[in-house]
């Protein structure tokens, strides 16, 4: 394996790709009694057409690669989550609009236990009869979701954002749409996506890299299959699809999520403008910032208020969310303050504190072992060197931040979705 070098973290990172085009990260910790494996595919909600084995183009529902999530932990000795609890680790998995993931940690039986992972993940076994009785499973816990405000104001958000750009549609999919998931659905998708090229296994703790390869290696299919081409949809406006969402829910004040449409980016750049736009977020809508001061101090937030950014394949924004009892004068000042900062510049001295926090809170992240190996999953699939962030953030100046600004935050890329209480 390849030992990568970090100066600037003082830390290393051992990587080999198998001949079977599984990547493999390792961190090696050999002061933590715990380890912690991430065996995560490049397949997530928004993957709803791809290019079939026989070059046809398949569509399926929405809600696949969270089903199949759900549906890989079964194989014939029986639930490989109940298993692995019982040998001692803490197994689980997600699904996002990009990534699908499982991972286990734990202070013992790691090399069992990765065998385990491996051989679950990648050998399917699905029947009707447990297809059916998951449908209700998935089926009440989407009926949860709908019941949920932040969930409803946050997909209202994309579905106002996004014209056709499959990251509107929800990462359980619906009740309806789950209904017309059968065996042969999760079978083709599993082929298509839960190839060894297709995936990348992250690992941390005190372990022998080698030794994570060569069980890689012998558990999983030693040939590399072709690659699947995967259709986003047409390209997306620049512009938001439409200003405003509304739904009325049972809530005590109205909950907002405000939206600007980003530009996406990928490979090296993708990292950097994830870098800015969070900067952006905290020139904006941090504590620190003027704004944040200026709406608490008129009632119009609370603490409930953050902010975030997002992206994925053909996709980026920023969110602001909260509590307002005017979430439309949020809105209005939030465009004023964009407007000012662009046209007159961010003080100097708040960009270089929230730039030092910034990157503290990324060095601090790398203390959680969880933390680093999704980072570096996402980073592989985005094609992005994560642990070069020291570097990029070097290069990042106060002007960059300002361009986001005028760029992004705008009123043609604006979008306000907002949960009223009921009558």
């Amino acid at each position: 394996m390849d030992k990568l070098e970090y100066s600037a973290l003082g830390q290393s990172i051992y990587h080999c790709a198998l001949p079977n085009g599984l990547s493999i990260y390792v961190d090696v910790r050999p002061e933590y009694a715990k380890q912690f494996a991430f065996f995560a595919t490049r397949y997530g909600g928004m993957d709803l057409r791809f290019g079939g084995e026989d070059g046809e183009w398949l569509s399926t529902p929405a809600g696949v690669a969270h089903f199949l999530e759900h549906k890989t932990f079964d194989t014939e000795d029986g639930n490989a989550l109940q298993r692995m609890a019982a040998n001692g680790v803490d197994p689980n998995a997600f699904t996002s609009a990009s990534m699908t993931g499982y991972y286990f940690d734990g202070v013992r039986g790691f090399e069992e236990n990765l065998r385990m992972l491996l051989s679950f993940v990648s050998v399917p076994w699905f029947t009707p009869e447990s297809i059916d009785k998951e449908q209700g499973i998935i089926a009440q816990e989407i009926r949860m979701c709908e019941d949920d405000p932040n969930d409803e104001v946050y997909y209202g958000l994309l579905e106002a954002m996004y014209v056709s750009h499959p990251v509107r549609n929800r990462v359980a999919g619906t009740v309806e749409s789950i209904s017309r998931i059968t065996a042969d659905t999760l079978y083709q998708c599993h082929r298509a996506f839960y190839r060894p090229g297709n995936m990348v296994l992250c690992v941390a703790g005190n372990i022998d890299p080698q030794q994570v390869a060569d069980i890689a290696g012998e558990m999983l299919p030693q040939a590399p299959a072709p690659a699947v081409a995967v259709d986003h949809g047409h390209s997306e406006p620049l512009q938001s699809g439409r200003p405003h969402a509304r739904k009325t829910m049972a809530v005590s004040m109205p909950l907002f999520a405000l939206g600007f449409k980003g530009t996406p980016a990928a490979g090296p750049a993708g990292l950097r403008q994830r870098l800015v736009a969070e900067l952006m977020c905290d020139v904006l809508f941090s504590p620190s910032a003027p704004l944040y001061s200026q709406l608490y101090e008129q009632g119009l937030i609370n603490g409930s208020f953050g902010s975030f950014y997002s992206s994925g394949p053909g996709c980026a924004f920023v969110v602001a969310e909260g509590e307002s009892r005017d979430p439309e004068r949020v809105r209005g000042e939030v465009l004023k303050e964009a407007s000012r900062l662009g046209r007159e510049g961010i003080d100097p001295a708040l960009w270089d504190r929230l730039k030092r926090a910034a990157y503290g809170t990324m060095v601090r992240h790398l203390n959680s072992m969880e933390d680093t190996c999704i980072e570096l999953a996402e980073a592989h699939f985005n094609g992005e060197d994560y642990l070069s962030f020291p570097q990029v953030f070097q290069s990042i100046e106060r002007a960059d931040g300002e361009a986001l600004l005028r760029e992004w935050c705008t009123e043609e890329r604006a979008v306000l979705s907002v949960i009223t209480p009921e009558e």
